[in-house]
């Protein structure tokens, strides 16, 4: 007899919290989710710049705005009412933002990890109820996003190792957003590390090193050994597809598109 799959593989315990409509904050080794009956309304980790370094860095959002917001807020945990109600937001914009946000922590949050998954019941988080996800959307997403990695480039070693840049072959072509990520790739920056200095979802960081890796202008490590070798050859890189180098260019456009029909899902 075949045992059917788990709706939740990647956190049953975030399965059973959604199904009892818990409230509360689920506690894992690389981040936490918060839920409200049942669906996930925040998620943070510390690999993910959380939404305030993703508004400020992207210039829509002055530091001082942000602070003011959680100064006048946090306490009612109301930050992203008080965000728009004071004007320095839209609705959609903070909603967009916000989810985006939830999904590049909650993907570092759900990761595979050895130490206990705690659970407690009534921890709401400052920011507020914004737009709550279902948890199977982020369970789904999760997944898509491990094996769009895989897809891009199958070494999970380049996620975590310093980001070491190689000089491009003859004619190969760098684009602009590539050429910023390749100017922190210093040998001692990690993808997450150049996250957060460039105020860039994590994931999406990562993606976009898996692509460069895959083109041959970063180093890829040896995961038997934990030495850095040379990488694909020059040889080897005629092989990679051309769409890996530019691929990249404007990945926003597919996750707007995915986070607008997450947010018309659940209206």
């Amino acid at each position: 007899m075949t045992t059917a799959a788990s709706p939740f593989p990647v956190s049953p315990m975030l399965g059973r919290l959604a199904t009892e409509r818990a409230t509360g904050a689920l506690l894992r080794d690389h981040g936490t989710l918060y839920l409200t009956n049942g669906r996930v309304v925040h998620a943070e980790s510390p690999a993910a710049p959380g939404i305030d370094v993703l508004l400020t860095a992207a210039g829509r959002l002055p530091r001082a705005g942000w602070e003011e917001a959680v100064d006048q807020a946090g306490t009612r945990r109301e930050v992203g009412r008080f965000l728009v109600d004071s004007g320095r937001l839209h609705d959609g914009e903070l909603e967009i933002c916000h989810t985006g946000a939830l999904f590049d922590a909650a993907f570092f949050a759900l990761a595979p990890a050895s130490g206990p998954t705690r659970f407690r019941y009534g921890a709401a988080h400052w920011m507020g109820p914004v737009r709550p996800v279902t948890a199977t959307a982020v369970e789904r997403e999760t997944l898509r996003r491990r094996e769009l990695l895989d897809h891009v480039w199958p070494y999970a070693a380049v996620d975590t190792a310093p980001v070491i840049a190689r000089r491009p072959a003859p004619g190969q072509a760098v684009t602009r957003r590539q050429r910023k990520l390749l100017e922190l790739a210093d040998g001692v920056r990690t993808p997450v590390a150049i996250a957060w200095t460039l105020g860039r979802p994590a994931f999406h960081t990562l993606l976009d090193i898996r692509r460069l890796a895959a083109a041959g202008l970063v180093e890829t490590p040896d995961e038997t050994s934990g030495e850095t070798p040379g990488g694909p050859t020059s040889a080897s890189r005629a092989t990679v597809p051309s769409w890996v180098a530019t691929v990249s260019a404007a990945p926003d456009i597919a996750l707007l598109r995915r986070l607008r029909d997450a947010l018309e899902a659940s209206l």
